[in-house]
């Protein structure tokens, strides 16, 4: 969390804390974040009792698809994933809870201050720079504190694994001398042209392979399922939308977008009476007049000293977070307007907008259009959604609910519970399809909330138990298991022969792949070859060369070892070795920790 403060701070106007959270902010509004932080919203999953709700995973899921992580028509299969990272993730924050990690208010208290993203040019904390940047990415003061508590208990975690990790010096200096190690070696891939006839397959060969990999051939428990779908979008889509409306939409906006304000403050008090303040502020707005630069002015007379210097730019401020009458004034403003003098309980301020974050209105159209369309669309939304519960419920069909709904009935093949594309695999679905009421006696399932937009109910139309295929509808799956089998045993080998033969002294003819110097990290051969390579005995000499072979998923290879050099070693390299075997043997212990706590976890998908 801190690491994306640092990396986004360069200036006053950073808008970021945290990723995740401008994404938060742009799908699902302020409260949203009261939602991920308290909770709220349905259950997808229990772990330990503790739910993780669907709008948890929806965060997650569009936060990767924003940042690019993910492309967006693979939005379906990535909710599983996110689901399995949020429990891994609230394990091992219970484990901290019930393991005594406490970070004292005090002690982040004492963190925040020595933050250099919210110090001054001076070095000093700034309460206004901590609001600020907080403000920029929609940010309470209580919520970052609770997000880096959690933060930092997950550290001391993390910590203490490290610091129960160790090497002794002897085990890192080799370790430094293995990793700078090169070799020199030549290899071959052996492929099927280089065997004399192609594997031949027999009848009985199949039948064999299939009866002792029957388990492999197994068709899982599987519905075919009717369901119906009210989707607000789709609704939103056929909405007419004039230009009044648009025209409306865009002026809120503009009334509440965000905006880049520089200031003059003068301060009042022991110094300077208000009036005092005042009339310096009305000299300021004088020279304004007279055309000085509003940058300039803060420079000479602004008592912020923290902004003075860079023409009094507060960066870019959002509502809910100033005074209410610094807030009038500054979202009151057009681009290079300048406000009257405005008090606030820090003294007398002259505000200057120099940027308005809004796209001009025909950018924005279309977006105008899909909110606009969206919000004449709620009202039939939510009739068509109780509609769609009322007679859903006592229905002994869905076709006649389809129809009083005014929605497609959607009709799916064969599926089973893993199913991994499509509203088939989104968080509840599956699960409502394998419920006892719906699978063994016939009903109409619940209202399933998809998301904030989309509500489903589905029938199971037909089922069948879990089965051993067929030979015959897997014949060919199994032919293909068995010529690779044949091939790589044929393969392996002609491996051994040839291999055999080098070590005789023979000299085959061999078509070499060379590689010189390769190291651990680079050496430019297939990953399963270079692994044999570094297996090998050094050669005893210059003029001997040893031979081995690899096999791997890759196929099978000759490889021959010419020649072995040291690496060189160095104090800093043995301890950026040491360091590294640490930080492997922590991330190992972690991977335990979480494994350890799944299998006594009482984790239910909901």
């Amino acid at each position: 969390m801190l690491q994306s403060i640092r990396n986004r701070a360069s200036s006053w106007g950073a808008k970021i804390i945290i990723g995740a959270i401008v994404v938060t902010l742009s799908l699902f509004g302020v409260e949203s974040l009261v939602g991920l932080f308290s909770g709220g919203g349905d259950e997808v999953a229990k772990v330990n009792g503790e739910a993780i709700t669907r709008q948890q995973v929806e965060l997650e899921v569009q936060r990767a698809i924003r940042s690019g992580q993910v492309p967006a028509d693979q939005e379906r299969q990535l909710r599983r994933q996110v689901l399995d990272d949020l429990i891994d993730r609230m394990l091992i924050d219970q484990y901290v809870d019930e393991g005594g990690f406490h970070v004292s208010d005090d002690q982040l208290d004492q963190l925040i201050v020595t933050l250099p993203e919210f110090q001054d040019q001076d070095g000093r904390f700034s309460t206004e720079l901590f609001r600020n940047r907080l403000a920029s990415a929609g940010f309470t003061p209580v919520a970052f504190r609770q997000q880096l508590r959690v933060d930092v208990q997950r550290q001391q975690l993390q910590q203490g694994l490290a610091a129960s990790a160790f090497s002794l010096a002897s085990e890192a200096e080799r370790l430094a001398t293995l990793q700078g190690q090169q070799r020199s070696f030549r290899y071959h891939l052996l492929t099927e042209q280089d065997l004399d006839a192609a594997p031949d397959v027999s009848a009985a060969d199949l039948e064999s392979y299939y009866q002792a990999h029957r388990d492999d051939y197994q068709r899982p428990e599987q519905v075919k399922l009717n369901y119906v779908i009210v989707d607000r979008q789709t609704m939103a889509e056929t909405m007419d939308v004039d230009e009044q409306a648009l025209r409306e939409r865009y002026a809120e906006r503009a009334a509440n977008a965000e905006r880049r304000v520089s200031h003059i403050m003068v301060t009042f008090g022991d110094e300077r009476s208000k009036e005092q303040a005042r009339e310096r502020l009305e000299q300021v707005r004088e020279r304004l007049a007279q055309g000085d630069e509003f940058a300039d002015l803060a420079e000479e007379f602004s008592d912020d000293t923290s902004t003075s210097g860079g023409g009094g730019d507060l960066g870019v401020i959002s509502r809910g977070f100033f005074g209410e009458e610094f807030e009038n004034a500054a979202f009151s403003l057009d681009k290079g307007q300048v406000s009257n003098i405005v008090e606030t309980d820090n003294g007398l301020h002259l505000l200057k907008v120099t940027d308005v974050e809004l796209p001009p209105f025909e950018e924005l159209r279309d977006s105008l259009r899909e909110e606009a369309a969206l919000a004449a669309s709620k009202d039939e939304f939510n009739e068509r959604v109780q509609r769609l519960i009322d007679e859903s419920f006592a229905a002994d069909d869905l076709q006649s609910v389809a129809d009083s709904v005014g929605v497609e009935l959607q009709k799916s093949d064969w599926v089973s519970r893993d199913v991994n594309r499509g509203v088939l695999s989104e968080p509840g679905v599956m699960q409502a399809a394998f419920d006892k009421e719906v699978l063994e006696d016939g009903y109409n399932s619940e209202v399933i909330e998809l998301d904030e937009d989309r509500r489903m109910v589905l029938r199971v139309a037909e089922q069948r138990p879990a089965t051993a295929l067929a030979f015959e509808e897997v014949e060919d799956r199994v032919r293909q298991a068995v010529l690779a089998e044949k091939r790589r045993q044929a393969l392996m080998a002609l491996a051994d022969s040839r291999l055999e033969a080098l070590r005789d002294g023979e000299t085959p003819e061999i078509d070499w792949q060379s590689i010189t110097g390769a190291t651990r990290q680079n050496a430019e051969a297939p990953r399963f070859v270079a692994e044999a390579a570094f297996r090998l005995p050094a050669p005893a000499n210059d003029d001997q060369t040893i031979y081995g072979e690899a096999v791997g998923d890759q196929g099978v290879a000759l490889v021959a070892l010419d020649e072995v050099s040291q690496g060189e070693v160095n104090s800093e390299t043995v301890t950026g070795v040491s360091r590294l075997v640490e930080r492997l043997r922590a991330q190992i212990a972690i991977a335990g920790l979480q494994e350890y706590l799944r299998e006594e976890a009482r984790i239910k998908r909901l």
